[in-house]
């Protein structure tokens, strides 16, 4: 198989969370604590993945300076991206409790309905840079990380299930939010296709770049969306279900290794 092609697939997998979340939302309710759980083991997953996969392989490739910079690109580019986003009713989209519903509202000159739309953009910014990571990874000649793949999936099913409820609230129509995060769950397959093909190659110190520019991304997205979901519902309990996820995937990367 193609690298590029095996890069998509393993994307599209990652993707393919949001439309099991949507498709949970559509058969049944699950308990608040539950989703903040599982997206507290997925934060403790991919703050491991961000430490030991990324800036590991990042200095290792291109050495301080690029993935300091990388680093720091991407957390400020994801900042300022989110910060539109919020801005026109997405600030809350991981949300499974009352900041799912409160988040279909539009923001100042958003149209109605528009926030349905402003979060499935969130969805797509929180969802290319961990897309973008895997099809690199097997760019530099490495094989596709499994910690990686099973943080993006732990992340996207609590994001696809409470904004699927939550256009779901707005009227929305099965066939538009399935077609919505049907095309994310794609357009992550995609991202990690063309991270594989255009990086293929690279110099070292332009793959680590990459990969320190989304793993910036990726904590970014962390400490603003995935650890107050976290915290929400399982208060005193987060920080422990964080360490064990963490633990579970510093104990596949080093299995992987």
């Amino acid at each position: 198989m193609s690298s590029w092609l095996e890069a998509g697939l393993w994307g599209l997998l990652g993707g393919s969370a949001l439309v099991l979340g949507a498709l949970i939302a559509f058969v049944i309710t699950l308990p608040q604590r539950v989703i903040a759980a599982v997206m507290a083991v997925g934060a403790g997953v991919l703050i491991s993945a961000v430490a030991f996969d990324l800036m590991d392989e990042a200095f290792r490739q291109g050495g301080f300076a690029a993935t300091a910079g990388g680093f720091l690109a991407g957390g400020l580019a994801y900042t300022a991206a989110n910060v539109l986003i919020s801005r026109r009713g997405a600030r809350h989209r991981k949300r499974s409790g009352g900041g799912a519903a409160h988040e279909q509202q539009p923001g100042p000159g958003t149209p109605e309905g528009g926030a349905g739309l402003a979060i499935a953009a969130g969805a797509l910014l929180d969802g290319v840079p961990e897309s973008v990571v895997i099809g690199v990874s097997l760019a530099a000649g490495g094989g596709v990380s499994l910690v990686m793949v099973a943080a993006v999936f732990l992340s996207n099913v609590p994001e696809g299930l409470s904004s699927a409820a939550g256009m779901k609230k707005a009227g929305r129509s099965a066939r538009y939010i399935f077609g919505v995060w049907g095309g994310i769950a794609l357009a992550s397959g995609v991202s990690a296709a063309l991270g594989n093909l255009l990086l293929a190659g690279a110099a070292p110190a332009v793959i680590a770049g990459v990969i320190a520019v989304a793993a910036g991304a990726i904590l970014a997205m962390l400490v603003d969306t995935m650890i107050p979901e976290a915290t929400a519902a399982t208060h005193d309990y987060s920080g422990l279900i964080a360490v064990f996820g963490f633990l579970i995937a510093f104990v596949l990367t080093k299995l992987e290794g």
